[in-house]
């Protein structure tokens, strides 16, 4: 029987359309039959006419389908994908505009900190249906999720229902071909092994045919100033911890008491590097209008790209992406094993000094109809500190999107590193009671919005 891959939140047109174009590379998968689901009828359309183009350009014996029913969508599905979004800019863009008039200056804001966790806020309750959905209508189903703030939605997933629900992240993949690219050898001859939680995992080891490649790195970062500059955040806090931490300069400087707290010091570390993004709040208020209104031409561009007629360009356009889901997904469907690293609970004490009920982000092995987490051990002394203390805002928040109690959301914001080193207590109150009130009407959880 054909497998059935659902795509929950297929609107998020640039990830469908590279996870189905992986998906049809494999032989367990070429006939599947692919289910996209989103809520916007004008983005699942678009969608459907991506993929679409890809089942045609491959000649795939693959059957798709697009539907806004979710329930239609997942009965007997084998593998369901999700990439959602719970609000748009009315609702989000206050994230980042209340904690910046406090001081709180955030550049990404989707995974921790005030911003993450009131997203996670709004998008547990809709994740838990989703989950509750495929308990009734294809218990077997791998769920895999892109959708951030990751760890906290995992979390809340894992806990509370009996989905086989696993998070995905490319930032562990990509920061080792960039760290494989600076020391000078192939991606793929690099073995690592790396854990913590997600967009703060360490690469334990990290090795070329057996060498240990972190002298180099530690060499380079101080010695070559363009790869200094290109990652100032994760440089600075790779020499200082002697590991390297997965997710970009960006997210990390949010994520921590040394480089958001004061203006000079974002005017140092937070600004020239060569891979920084403007960051959410001058691309909320500059150029959000413009994608908005760019984007059906650029699907439409793409689909009619004359490189699809060119055998060689076809190829190249069908290619397989470096994301993990396609390879776990062939796995659950009885192919090859595949070792990735994913989020889930630290039960059994995976991670040994990181708390047992936080989410964590470790080395994981897909087989058929199994997701097996690998037992790592401790974390160097030095990064737990910070690690730890992240987990527990994250389970903090966790608990009160699923209890409805503003006190617990107030304590996650408070012991947040870069809002502490901002903020005094009575001002993260108010931050948060304003927080709590702007998002009233998106938080049916919550019987009362004051700390």
């Amino acid at each position: 029987m054909a497998a059935k891959i659902v795509f929950i939140g297929a609107g998020s047109l640039g990830f469908t359309r590279s996870l189905v174009r992986d998906c049809l590379t494999f032989p367990t998968m070429q006939d599947a039959h692919i289910v996209l689901v989103d809520i916007n009828r004008e983005r699942l359309s678009m969608a459907k006419q991506s993929c679409e183009r890809i089942i045609s350009a491959g000649k795939y014996p693959a059957t798709l389908s697009a539907t806004t029913d979710r329930r239609k969508a997942l009965k007997d599905a084998d593998a369901v994908l999700t990439t959602i979004l719970c609000g748009e800019l009315d609702v989000w863009q206050h994230d980042i505009l209340i904690p910046k008039k406090y001081g709180v200056d955030i550049n990404v804001g989707d995974t921790r900190g005030p911003s993450g966790i009131f997203r996670a806020l709004r998008t547990i309750p809709e994740m838990l249906a989703i989950c509750r959905d495929i308990e009734e209508l294809c218990p077997q189903a791998v769920m895999l999720n892109y959708t951030n703030p990751m760890a906290m939605l995992c979390q809340a997933m894992q806990k509370t229902t009996k989905v086989n629900v696993t998070g995905l992240c490319h930032s562990v993949q990509g920061t080792a071909h960039m760290l494989a690219r600076w020391a000078g050898v192939p991606p793929e001859e690099v073995d690592y092994v790396c854990a913590g939680i997600n967009h703060l995992s360490w690469y334990l080891s990290f090795t070329h045919k057996g060498r240990d490649l972190y002298p180099d790195l530690r060499k380079l970062v101080r010695t070559d100033k363009e790869i200094y500059n290109a990652e100032q955040v994760r440089n600075e806090m790779f020499m200082a911890f002697d590991y390297y931490v997965t997710e970009s300069s960006g997210h990390n400087s949010e994520y921590n008491w040394w480089f958001r707290k004061r203006p000079e010091l974002i005017e140092k570390y937070c600004t020239h590097g060569t891979n920084w993004n403007p960051g959410h709040y001058a691309y909320i208020l500059n150029s959000y209008a413009g994608r908005t209104n760019r984007w059906k031409n650029d699907i439409r561009n793409w689909i009619n790209n004359p490189d699809w007629e060119r055998p060689r360009k076809r190829k190249q356009l069908l290619a397989r992406g470096g994301e993990y889901a396609s390879c776990i997904i062939n796995a659950w469907l009885g192919g090859e094993l595949y070792r990735f690293n994913g989020n889930v609970l630290n039960t059994g004490n995976l991670v040994t000094n990181l708390p047992d009920d936080c989410c964590v982000e470790i080395p994981v092995l897909a087989a058929r109809r199994s997701i097996r987490p690998m037992h790592v051990g401790a974390l160097p002394r030095q990064v737990v500190p910070l690690t730890s203390l992240n987990a527990t805002c994250e389970t903090l928040a966790v608990e009160a999107a699923l209890t409805g109690d503003p006190r617990k959301v107030y304590q996650a914001v408070a012991n947040d590193p870069l809002t502490a080193a901002v903020l005094s207590l009575e001002e993260i109150r108010h931050m948060v009671d304003e927080m709590l009130a702007q998002n009233r009407d998106h938080l049916p959880q919550f019987k009362h919005f004051k700390v």
